[in-house]
């Protein structure tokens, strides 16, 4: 039996940190195994649950702003966690991970594992650039999931 893992990237990179989760996607490639899904998504709740269909493990990306912020600091949150977060997401789109994850749990279609990586946004205003502290934690943030990725792998190669 094959596992399905995908890893999501939410966010606009022409919104600064806002473009964590792209760059995260972009960066993990080449360095996880070829049949990881990676994908980019604005974070609209039916294109995620599209995306993470038929999945077994399922990692996202994303921004986060907290108060007091602390730009650049990481964190690993399970889906309730996540959802606690949903208010604090750094994303510019309308819904934020928080509804997609109600939305996925009404509909029965949360997969087996779920984890969200995260870093503490300081600006998510127009351009294209990400903040020194979101891209000084972009190697770490890239570690992290990639370290994901290889426990969901072998996981599923346990006796």
């Amino acid at each position: 039996m094959s596992v399905r893992v995908v890893v999501v990237g939410v966010g606009n990179p022409l919104r600064g940190d806002d473009g964590i989760g792209p760059a995260v996607v972009e960066a993990l490639r080449g360095r996880i195994p070829d049949d990881t899904v990676l994908a980019v998504s604005d974070g609209e709740p039916a294109r995620l649950l599209d995306l993470w269909r038929d999945a077994d493990t399922v990692i996202v990306v994303e921004a986060l702003r907290t108060h007091p912020a602390r730009p650049g600091e990481l964190h690993t949150l399970t889906p309730a966690q996540a959802a606690g977060h949903a208010r604090a997401t750094a994303s510019t789109h309308a819904f934020g991970l928080g509804d997609c994850l109600a939305l996925a749990e009404a509909l029965g279609r949360m997969p087996p594992r779920f984890v969200v990586h995260a870093v503490e946004a300081a600006d998510v205003g127009l351009g294209e650039r990400l903040s020194d502290a979101v891209r000084s934690a972009l190697p770490e943030l890239t570690t992290r999931v990639a370290a994901s990725v290889r426990q969901a792998y072998e996981r599923n190669h346990e006796p």
